[in-house]
């Protein structure tokens, strides 16, 4: 009995550095999302030639409308071409599509990939082009960033990420959704560079160094092909920026079959890239002193952000049972009530504060508190079905063609 009772508190004082960890990873970088940074000034003043590529699997409903919509920028019409990268797309489609100024390049593939999808494109389409924006087939920018996006690249960065945020906020899941997006945002991009650290990358919204990027994906075959690309950056030792005021509006979740679905691909390649990445990175931090290398991969052993906070609070109440309750004895509980509330009290601080006031709303409030134990357990779902998901295509598909502007 007594060599169990010590088994399970090492358990628990593991499980309890794990979460400690992740809340204070997230209380650091969130809290310094509050600051203002300095801005690099501008190393010269070259207008480059974009491309805008946008892929895109059987999103017919959506893809006309993006496609218009990136046309819309305020930069010279002659220095950023549109480019729709079509997969499984209908006829009608395409050749609505081809009624625009812009190039359809259909791809056909016995297994699908935004990778495989991106590669191809850009080995048809030639070396004509001095940067490359990423957008999703359900992205829409607002008319300034392709501007602000080559102005980051003139302050002598080569990959950049812009401030995606939602596009609809039609149900409590959406809402959620959003909210995630934008913690995220504070945590893993604003904070980030705040202190000096690489910005994440999400998948779309971003510019890059267009030769460099191209290099860099002709190895890369994976479903989670952003964070790949965001690894191999920082290997090489460069910083990706995050620019807040460059908004691109992305589509948000709306049903929970489709939540699980996302956050398990998502979870998938968090989970690979930790074991690929973690002691090269950490090999690398010592060797080097690459420290956006090891956050990086620090980053992939965080768990979400609703699965902490869920965990935290149902952990917390279990303590206090222990301790308070007198329906169990302390000696199988290790670490105090106290410690347990502290970390959750800090990671609900944390998120509250990232959560940007704009979104500040009762149909908010309505869903953090009627949505959030849903939403952890469709979490918990996605977490339990990640297996295999790291491997195949998970098609999200998208249906909302509203443009939410910033206010």
């Amino acid at each position: 009995m007594e060599i169990l009772r010590i088994i399970i508190l090492v358990i628990e004082i593991l499980v309890f550095a794990y979460l400690a960890f992740s809340t204070l990873y997230i209380f650091v970088y969130g809290v310094a999302s509050l600051f203002k940074r300095k801005i690099r000034e501008k190393k010269n003043d070259l207008q480059r030639k974009f491309v805008v590529l946008i892929p895109g699997y059987k999103e017919d409903f959506v893809i006309v409308n993006v496609a218009k919509e990136a046309l819309n920028q305020d930069y010279p019409k002659d220095l950023y071409e549109v480019i729709v990268i079509a997969d499984s797309f209908k006829q009608e489609t395409l050749d609505e599509l081809r009624k625009l100024p812009i190039r359809v390049v259909e791809v056909v593939f016995e297994v699908s990939k935004k990778s495989k999808a991106l590669n191809k494109c850009m080995e048809i389409i030639g070396d004509n082009y001095d940067a490359v924006m990423i957008l999703d087939a359900d992205n829409v920018m607002e008319s300034n960033v392709i501007a602000k996006m080559n102005d980051a690249l003139n302050r002598g960065y080569i990959a950049v990420q812009g401030h995606r945020c939602a596009k609809n906020f039609n149900t409590d899941v959406a809402i959620l959704d959003a909210l995630s997006e934008e913690i995220n945002n504070n945590i893993f991009r604003e904070g980030h560079r705040v202190l000096g650290v690489a910005s994440a990358l999400i998948g779309s919204g971003m510019a890059f160094d267009y030769q460099l990027y191209k290099e860099i994906m002709k190895s890369v075959d994976s479903v989670g092909e952003d964070k790949e690309v965001e690894m191999r950056l920082l290997k090489r030792g460069y910083t990706i920026e995050y620019l807040k005021d460059a908004h691109i509006y992305d589509e948000k979740t709306s049903k929970s079959d489709v939540f699980v679905n996302q956050r398990r691909r998502w979870l998938a390649a968090q989970i690979l890239h930790f074991r690929d990445y973690f002691f090269d990175a950490f090999w690398s931090l010592l060797s080097k002193g690459n420290f956006n290398y090891f956050d990086k991969a620090l980053q992939m052993v965080q768990p979400p952000r609703i699965l902490l906070f869920g965990l935290l609070f149902i952990l917390s109440c279990i303590a206090a049972l222990f301790d308070f309750g007198n329906f169990f004895s302390s000696v199988w509980f290790a670490p105090h009530f106290y410690y347990w509330l502290g970390l959750f009290v800090a990671t609900s601080f944390t998120l509250l504060i990232c959560i940007p006031k704009r979104l500040y709303s009762k149909d908010t409030f309505r869903a953090l508190f009627l949505s959030t134990p849903k939403a952890f357990f469709l979490m918990l779902k996605s977490l339990f079905k990640v297996k295999g998901a790291g491997q195949k295509f998970i098609h999200t598909t998208h249906s909302h063609n509203e443009n939410k502007k910033i206010n």
